[in-house]
């Protein structure tokens, strides 16, 4: 059964197996991140069509005997400030991504970093009011390299602040952290409540 170390106790936690024992699927992992990727993407970029840009009506000249080339628009595409023929429209990049390959993702994200040993469980009971010195030193006393992702419970505000302002420290809700950012951090560490939190999500499991 995987384990990982209790920061500042010098003792392991169980983890389970289900959510941290399971084999690194490369191909739901990388469509994962591209949908979380996707989705973050705003898609609001625009460009000006011909319909849109400022510029007269009118033909510019008649459609023969002058020995230009054939014009009907000064607002045509080709034409110094005309429009733009296909330039970008707001769009949504989202794609679904099925539930099961989303568990399965998330499954090999946090077994990754449980066969590296860059996992470790957080005890916030220590945090009774915003300590950031207390947070470096644990960290430091676990030796793992940045950049390091700690992910909390909702109610864990104390020790939120007390790791939000280090370098190179990442903090997030349970909820919201997704395999785009397990994978983008060297070491994580989760609380006792994320870890549950994301035993659930990573199996079929509600949490209680």
């Amino acid at each position: 059964m995987p384990d990982a170390p209790l920061l500042g106790a010098g003792e392991k936690v169980s983890l389970d197996e289900g959510a941290f024992g399971a084999r690194f699927a490369q191909a739901l992992v990388h469509q994962s991140v591209r949908a979380e990727q996707a989705a973050r993407r705003r898609g609001t970029a625009a460009t000006r069509t011909r319909g849109v840009v400022s510029g007269s009506g009118a033909k510019p000249w008649r459609q023969k005997g002058t020995g230009r080339a054939r014009a009907g628009s000064v607002r045509a595409p080709q034409w110094t400030g005309g429009g733009s023929a296909f330039g970008p429209k707001p769009r949504s990049y989202t794609f679904k991504v099925n539930r099961k390959e989303r568990r399965a993702a998330l499954r090999s994200a946090l077994s990754l970093h449980a066969q590296r040993g860059s996992l470790a469980v957080l005890d916030t009971s220590a945090f009774s009011e915003p300590q950031t010195r207390q947070a470096r030193e644990l960290l430091d006393g676990w030796g793992q390299a940045p950049p390091t992702l700690v992910v909390l419970g909702a109610e864990e505000s104390t020790a939120a602040l007390s790791f939000r302002n280090l370098q190179r420290v990442a903090v997030l809700d349970a909820a919201s952290v997704g395999v785009s950012d397990l994978l983008g951090a060297a070491s994580l560490v989760l609380s006792r409540p994320a870890l549950e939190a994301l035993s659930a999500r990573a199996t079929t499991q509600r949490p209680v």
